[in-house]
């Protein structure tokens, strides 16, 4: 489950779009976005996105296109669409692409991985391969966002410069939550993680989370999000007594199953009232409960929209296929 569209915004960017619909202009080089149907701009004043519309060209075909006609050079943001599927003839893997070609992107700063919608594969099928060859090939990169996890793997990395980094999942394997909490990132200030449900391979435990809540090695970190979980009130438990929450701005629990029995443990943990937002949003929580917990944090901009109500004993993530 899960609509999305295309980013129309990235790293404070404008998208310019570059696909298989993209043509030639004068001497060589592109004349206008297929989406907008305007010129483009200069290579650094937007985030390019690239990919292709299913089988209509190979994704490693339009990409060499767009390194032979964009400045890349300046290029400071990144989006890599829709690459293919094991059954399409002409599925790449963005990560080789991408590494053989980190020399063309001396500035970038900002990289989406999988900005692919629901008519192109469901979040949950988008195939990934290893990530981690992307941090040495971009040391420089401030922002690096994955939608999708299946195959992804991920080693633990060391980047001085990150400062954001977020998974979006239907199942995000513990593996990969165990490998972000062996990661040295003492910058990283936002970190967001879909961990989904066990049937799409979102198998993390909140004892998987104990690296990441307890904070020793993400001295920076502000926004923490564990999100869309069929455990979430295990993990809001976990939250509840966690070090690093002391230290955060913004916290996000929401997408997820979130029941009462969460929203208590909650309460009774260690105060919240430093948070500038508690985004709950997609929730499970009671009438009464909602009420407590806006009473309980008064100057705490608290997101409790989307209260939805259980398929008798069924209750869901919002996030999942």
């Amino acid at each position: 489950m899960g609509v999305y569209q295309h980013l129309e915004e990235y790293a404070g960017l404008p998208v310019a779009t570059f696909n298989n619909e993209t043509e030639a202009g004068k001497d060589g080089n592109a004349a206008t976005d297929p989406v907008t149907g305007e010129e483009y701009p200069a290579a650094g004043e937007a985030a390019w996105y690239v990919g292709t519309i299913f089988d209509e060209e190979d994704f490693a075909d339009v990409f060499a296109r767009f390194l032979q006609t964009v400045d890349t050079a300046e290029i400071t943001a990144l989006i890599v669409g829709y690459w293919g599927a094991d059954y399409d003839s002409g599925a790449a893997d963005p990560v080789d692409l991408l590494t053989k070609a980190a020399a063309s992107f001396p500035k970038l700063r900002a990289l989406f991985l999988g900005d692919i919608t629901g008519e192109e594969a469901e979040i949950s099928w988008i195939e990934h391969s290893d990530i981690t060859p992307l941090f040495t090939a971009f040391p420089n990169l401030e922002r690096f966002e994955v939608r999708g996890a299946q195959g992804l793997a991920l080693d633990p990395v060391k980047s001085d410069r990150l400062k954001v980094l977020r998974f979006e999942s239907g199942g995000l394997p513990a593996a990969i939550v165990r490998a972000v909490g062996a990661s040295e990132l003492p910058n990283l200030e936002h970190l967001d993680l879909w961990l989904g449900e066990d049937n799409y391979g979102g198998d993390a435990t909140a004892a998987d989370l104990a690296p990441l809540l307890g904070g020793e090695r993400l001295p920076a970190l502000r926004h923490l999000g564990l999100e869309d979980s069929e455990i979430q009130d295990e993990i809001a438990a976990a939250v509840a007594g966690a070090p690093v929450v002391a230290r955060l701005e913004s916290l996000s629990l929401a997408m997820g199953v979130l029941t009462d029995r969460g929203a208590e443990a909650l309460l009774a943990g260690q105060p919240l009232t430093h948070l500038r937002k508690l985004d709950l949003h997609h929730h499970f929580l009671s009438d009464a409960m909602i009420e407590r917990v806006k009473a309980a944090l008064p100057g705490v901009e608290v997101d409790l929209d989307e209260q939805e109500k259980p398929d008798g004993d069924w209750h869901y993530i919002a996030v999942s296929e």
